[in-house]
């Protein structure tokens, strides 16, 4: 795929828009974080990569619920892989010893990824950093697409308190990025058209000399005709 110098700008500065929003948004992301893992990415049309959604430095938590938003047109959901229980891997949440995690909602639409799931009693909260799920996308256009949290809650556990009532979990979310990849041009391609460049303007450069040379030649000649005419006109002019 070729890539005009217009757009390797464009793509550029879109870039260095997506970094400094990020670390804008990083700045402020304390305590516990839901984030999309890695934030910025990029491939070419046809490929494939895969996402975390990642819950960062949580206590007591038993239930979450996450939204994923990107662009359709740019990229396309090939699979879903639920990391809850067992918590022991990179997941979060715990299997009780009478039921396994509940899965309510676990849909995908186009742009669209919805899971919320909870642990259920006698279960134990889970404590510290895992994956939620791991997507993976197909990149289906040329374009940019955000990979957005528009929803993302985590539950606590509710024996904890009386009554027992699960509360939200305080926490900040930080979504990703997609870019498509800028072709970068190999050092032997740019070494090769130094080469052809510098071969035409030495060829250039000797043609130039030769044509001033000639005419320096040419020059020389027609004077010399023309001082050879003068003394002709002078004789007859004598006699």
């Amino acid at each position: 795929m070729k890539i005009s110098k217009s757009q390797i700008i464009l793509i550029s500065t879109f870039t260095l828009f997506l970094a400094v929003s990020f670390l804008i948004r990083t700045s402020f992301a304390q305590g516990t974080v839901v984030e999309v893992l890695p934030s910025a990415i990029s491939a070419d049309v046809g490929q494939s990569f895969a996402i975390n959604i990642t819950v960062v430095d949580v206590q007591n938590l038993y239930a979450v619920d996450v939204v994923v938003n990107w662009n359709s047109s740019v990229l396309q959901l090939v699979n879903v892989d639920v990391r809850l229980a067992p918590a022991d891997s990179d997941g979060v949440l715990y299997n009780s010893s009478l039921a396994p995690v509940y899965i309510a909602v676990n849909q995908t639409y186009p742009g669209n990824y919805e899971i919320s799931a909870t642990s259920v009693g006698p279960a134990p909260p889970f404590n510290g950093t895992g994956n939620i799920v791991i997507i993976t996308f197909n990149v289906i256009g040329s374009g940019y697409s955000s990979i957005d949290l528009t929803e993302s809650q985590l539950w606590d556990y509710a024996l904890v308190r009386e009554p027992p009532i699960s509360m939200p979990i305080d926490h900040s979310t930080v979504g990703g990025q997609f870019s498509i990849t800028v072709v970068e041009i190999p050092n032997s391609a740019i070494f090769l058209v130094f080469t052809v460049l510098t071969v035409s303007a030495l060829v250039l450069s000797r043609k130039m000399t030769k044509k001033v040379h000639l005419r320096h030649v040419f020059d020389g000649i027609k004077q010399d005709l023309l001082t050879e005419e003068k003394a002709k006109i002078r004789g007859c002019r004598t006699r």
